[in-house]
């Protein structure tokens, strides 16, 4: 697996307290009141656990597509078996509420743990080229929600700390695949992270936890509307590294690196939201938005070693700097209804400088020209009783920026799930899930990889 997945991989476990997330305080499997009536405790969690097997492109056929989603195989085989966690790592959720003067208050707290050996220092990001998945390990625990709320009916509610954000939320709270593994990510690999991918960089932008403070309006007519600021997040994509070519004779090395700049203001993300029940029939509307500024300074260094008539080697250096700064912007649509055992929705997003996948993450080239991304998922699922069928397509595509050259560089990733999901019980599902994924380079060339999985999900 490349670099940059390898960042990814510290992004997509998040969405463990997605379905928590939705609201300040959640219906609890657990509630209790102090004895004077003063304070509500919750408590919320899930574990789930998959069998997850991966065919690779072979090692011999495998294209170089950076940033590319599908797995390749290594020099012994194309096949990998991993038992681990599915999109969502287990989560153990705590929640204490209270009314006192009108307000309603509350704060949240979200602990996740997985069940891979995780001893490369995070629970969700394993050292690049570690062996981690060794004996005597240990898995890790990510705190990543720590936020409190404020507000009534009348007036709306405030919402400050770490939580979900807005861009995206939409898409990946009703992926069918949330409580299974959609695309394997990681665990097609030798040392995989607590979570795979679901649908992340296949049909959306991961919406990511953020520092944030929110307001959302109050109900009107199925109307809300959130709009906020959170502390922006730096870029994945500065370019770093070190170059050697042979240029006439002379050997001519370029070391390249960057550093993030704090930021002058903060980021601002919003959404617009419309729930109505037409008699039976559910429907959901949402559009959000994303707004950062980006800023970084970019040194190349060149070094020419140059041999003379005489024999003697003569090195000389020159460097100079670049500030890359830009604001990236991303808009989303989204649309779902809800019918009887159907239900259905599609989701479309577009990005300038924002990146795929991950927030900023190949989002500009090495000049600090910005990329565009967009992005699709459709998906339709069936219930039969105790059984839910469904599928769902996605496709995430970034384009190249302005007098890019064509490269390895990620074109699309795209994939296919279909899935069926048994209620054992009301808190107990057995799930099977088959994923194709194909990602593609501005060479036009292309890998593919299928994998499939069944587990079972345990929320309380």
């Amino acid at each position: 697996m490349n670099h940059p997945l390898r960042k990814l991989y510290a992004l997509a476990p998040a969405a463990a307290g997605i379905c928590a997330a939705v609201t300040a305080m959640p219906a609890a499997a657990i509630d209790f009141t102090t004895l004077d009536n003063e304070w509500t405790f919750s408590v919320n969690g899930n574990v789930n656990v998959d069998y997850i097997f991966s065919s690779c492109e072979s090692a011999s056929k495998a294209n170089a597509v950076a940033g590319g989603l599908a797995c390749s195989g290594s020099q012994t085989g194309s096949s990998v078996s991993n038992i681990g966690n599915g999109l969502l790592p287990a989560a153990l959720t705590f929640g204490v509420a209270t009314t006192q003067m009108g307000y309603d208050i509350s704060a949240h707290f979200g602990l996740y743990p997985g069940i891979a050996t995780n001893d490369g220092g995070s629970p969700n990001l394993q050292q690049t080229g570690a062996n981690t998945n060794t004996a005597l390990g240990t898995t890790g625990l990510d705190v990543r929600q720590v936020y409190l709320t404020f507000g009534n009916k009348q007036i709306g509610t405030f919402l400050l700390g770490r939580n979900f954000g807005l861009f995206g939320f939409d898409a990946i709270i009703n992926d069918m695949t949330l409580p299974g593994v959609g695309a394997a990510g990681s665990a097609s690999s030798p040392s995989p992270a607590n979570t795979t991918l679901g649908s992340i960089g296949l049909g959306y932008i991961y919406v990511d936890t953020l520092a944030q403070m929110d307001y959302t309006t109050p109900d009107y007519y199925g109307f809300t509307a959130t709009l906020g600021i959170y502390d922006p997040l730096n870029s994945a994509s500065e370019p770093n590294g070190s170059s050697t070519a042979n240029t006439g004779g002379d050997l001519v090395t370029t070391d390249v690196t960057s550093s993030n700049l704090p930021k002058t203001s903060p980021g601002v993300h919003g959404k617009l939201a419309y729930k109505h029940d037409f008699g039976g029939a559910k429907l959901t509307l949402s559009s959000a938005f994303i707004s950062q500024q980006q800023k970084y300074l970019t040194t190349t260094t060149t070094t020419t070693e140059s041999v003379t008539g005489a024999g003697d080697i003569v090195v000389s250096s020159a460097s100079g700097s670049q500030l890359t700064n830009y604001t990236a912007f991303g808009a989303d649509v989204f649309a779902m209804i809800d019918v009887g055992d159907f239900e259905g929705f599609g989701y479309y997003y577009h990005g300038s400088g924002l990146g795929t996948t991950g927030y900023f993450l190949n989002s500009n080239d090495a000049a600090g020209e910005k990329r565009s991304s967009n992005g699709y998922l459709v998906q339709a699922t069936y219930k039969l009783g105790k059984l839910k069928l469904g599928v769902n397509y996605g496709d995430s595509m970034l384009g190249l920026a302005h007098g890019e050259a064509a490269s390895a560089l990620v074109q699309s990733n795209r994939k296919v799930t279909g899935g069926a999901y048994y209620s054992l019980t009301k808190n107990l599902t057995l799930l099977g899930e088959v994923t194709d994924v194909r990602s593609k380079s501005h060479l036009d060339e292309s890998n593919t990889s299928l994998n499939f999985n069944v587990g079972a999900y345990l929320s309380f």
